[in-house]
């Protein structure tokens, strides 16, 4: 089982109604939800933060950093 989690809910993850949290059977799945996740956010949230993917054992977790 992978996880695709968000590390930090910021305001506008919080008002755009994702989930906070998926699971699929294998890494190719999870990574490409992952990796699209990330895309969407830096697309159409605020510009405050950027988004990244990073492979944890069996977790891709979407970090948040500053811009």
């Amino acid at each position: 089982m992978f996880n695709v989690t968000i590390e930090k809910e910021c305001g506008c993850f919080k008002r755009s109604g994702m989930k906070t949290i998926k699971s699929f059977e294998n890494r190719d799945d999870a990574m490409v939800e992952a990796q699209e996740w990330a895309e969407e956010m830096n697309e159409t949230f605020c510009k405050k933060h950027s988004f990244h993917v990073v492979e944890e054992g069996n977790d891709l977790i979407i970090k948040v950093g500053m811009n």
